[in-house]
């Protein structure tokens, strides 16, 4: 069997418009270990069904979600039985992680169909499917849906630990990376610098990936960098390791007004010793990650999907494969959804006897 990358091509450098970029970054990985031990199998081409999850850097949370669902929800042609060392996902699916910039390109995609699922934000969900915010001017991207609410991603703000930097305010003049461009972790720095009394242009802007930006702070080249991730964040996670760091509070009237203004946000606190140094517990704020996919995805393949994702045969693997793994349960699927459902989806939740708000049906 073959993993097909076609109409995949590598990154390019040359600046493009951002709708033409999309894909283009992609790195097809994160294969799931079941499709490794099956590549001799004998069954044809067509008896397989490939399905792609976005998520972002290979350094951050979404890279490793990704993984972890493409792993829960496969079952290659040939595995053994749920329960006798096989795939517990759906029969024939083979599931991908596929790295990209982020949330922004991962709606995109997804809506122009180079995607069939992937991870995202609410908030930058909302604006896609809303035609507002950051896509105001836009037309709607109506065929977007959800599969699940998954973890809360919070907002982290990551400085030297021996520097000068104690507050969001500190940053005025300074190096700060914020996220990629096609990233969500871009556009909520900048809702954040915002609520601070901050423009971009207040700043020194950086706009490099991740773990180059987990590199830049330790190098000197940075003064901070912005964040959000299910903690920890394998990048600031290794940081951590190596240099002192510290991770600066968004709270307060800050936290205040970006409550006030976004539905989509909520309170958090990253708890202490999350990492390496950080003995203190920072209190921030938060949106939900969702999985989302099209409406052109077939009902009865979203359903089980969905079903898969919830057995009881692949908690452990949602427990063991990441610390936020552990927060991803049937009981909060549905909080802080800010899309309708795919019908296939919804049909599970219906099946499962879950009440289900109107505005996502």
């Amino acid at each position: 069997m073959r993993i097909s990358t076609s109409g995949l091509s590598p990154r390019q450098e040359a600046p493009e418009p951002r709708t033409s970029r999309l894909a283009r970054r992609a790195l097809l990985a994160g294969l799931p270990a079941l499709l490794l031990a099956h590549m001799g199998s004998a069954r044809a081409e067509d008896d397989v069904r490939y399905f792609r999850i976005g998520t972002a850097a290979t350094a951050g949370t979404y890279f490793q979600i990704g993984g972890m669902l493409a792993n829960a929800i496969s079952k290659p042609p040939g595995s053994r039985e749920c329960g006798h060392g096989g795939g517990c996902g759906v029969p024939d699916l083979i599931a991908v992680a596929q790295a990209t910039q982020g949330s922004v390109e991962n709606v995109m995609a997804v809506a122009a169909g180079r995607l069939e699922s992937a991870l995202a934000q609410s908030d930058i969900a909302y604006w896609a499917e809303t035609g507002t915010g950051l896509f105001k001017g836009d037309a709607p991207l109506i065929n977007l849906r959800a599969i699940a609410a998954l973890y809360p991603e919070s907002a982290h703000v990551v400085v030297a630990g021996n520097g000068p930097i104690r507050s969001l305010g500190d940053l005025k003049g300074k190096r700060v990376g914020l996220g990629e461009k096609e990233s969500g972790t871009i556009v909520d720095a900048r809702l954040i610098l915002d609520a601070a009394g901050m423009a971009e242009r207040d700043v020194k802007a950086d706009y490099r990936s991740l773990s180059l930006a987990a590199q830049g702070l330790a190098q000197g080249e940075l003064d901070a960098f912005f964040l959000f991730g299910g903690y920890p964040v394998p990048a600031i996670a290794e940081l951590a390791t190596t240099s002192s760091v510290r991770l600066l509070p968004v709270a307060g009237d800050v936290a205040d007004r970006l409550l006030a203004r976004y539905r989509f946000f909520s309170r958090d606190t990253i708890p202490a010793d999350t990492y390496s140094g950080v003995t203190m517990e920072t209190p921030t704020i938060s949106a939900k990650a969702l999985w989302i996919v099209s409406t052109e995805v077939p009902d009865d393949l979203v359903y089980a999907i969905t079903g898969a994702l919830w057995r009881d045969a692949n908690r452990r693997l949602l427990d063991l494969g990441h610390p936020m793994g552990k927060r991803i349960t049937l009981a909060t699927a549905l909080d802080g959804l800010v899309l309708h459902l795919h019908p296939g989806a919804l049909r599970f939740y219906r099946e499962a006897g879950m009440a289900i708000p109107d505005d996502i049906q």
